[in-house]
């Protein structure tokens, strides 16, 4: 039997003093301490003897830069999958993320009827199914081996939500996905074995800016 391991990284922190609800926006990178979060696991995934094979990202600038490093401490090639990319949103570009009290605003009331799909961005669903298509085909590439793919926030935790059987709809504020975090998914053969939560870059957060849209 083979044993296969998806680690779901999400990007490191922004550079957004603006506090703007970026979502797909192009142009965000990261900050100094986003750098210093995507190094530190790249240094975490070497030091612990892991095995990667392959290093995939979003097509956003910031989780570029956060797989950057990772594919490089493994001398691999980083490649790119549309489908981990950020969770589509019709309020990006706004600064509701840091600001939340904007949503009483009449011109927002047509986005916000239906908070369980939602109906402000792309369906939670949506999101499941692409993000799932990408672990499984890497996973059937590199079987018996490591693959970090690097993603969003959104897209992550409702990939875990989707993997443990729990309900999609959730409260934001309960979400375990940190800045540089790692959410990593055994498989045996092709059987979901468990789940591995893990924040290599867990001290660098103390002080780290609220991501809005991350």
């Amino acid at each position: 039997m083979a044993t296969t391991t998806v680690h779901l990284m999400r990007h490191g922190e922004v550079h957004n003093p603006d506090g703007v609800l970026y979502g797909r926006i192009p142009g965000y990178r990261l900050s100094d301490r986003g750098q210093q979060m995507a190094r530190r696991v790249a240094d975490h995934l070497t030091d612990t003897g892991r095995d990667v094979a392959a290093v995939v990202a979003s097509p956003l600038q910031r989780a570029q830069e956060t797989a950057a490093p990772v594919a490089a401490a493994f001398g691999l090639e980083l490649a790119t999958d549309d489908r981990l990319i950020e969770a589509g949103n019709l309020l990006e570009g706004s600064t509701i993320g840091t600001n939340p009290a904007q949503l009483a605003h009449p011109r927002y009331w047509k986005l916000l009827w239906n908070p369980l799909r939602p109906s402000w961005g792309e369906a939670y669903a949506d999101q499941v199914v692409r993000m799932r298509a990408a672990v499984d085909d890497a996973r059937r590439a590199h079987a018996g081996r490591e693959v970090v793919l690097v993603s969003h926030q959104l897209p992550v935790w409702l990939t875990r939500l989707a993997f443990e059987g729990r309900r999609l709809a959730h409260d934001p504020r309960r979400r375990q996905c940190a800045l540089a975090s790692l959410t990593s998914l055994t498989f045996t053969d092709d059987h979901f074995a468990g789940l591995h939560y893990a924040e290599p870059a867990g001290d660098l957060l103390v002080g780290a800016e609220p991501q809005a849209g991350a």
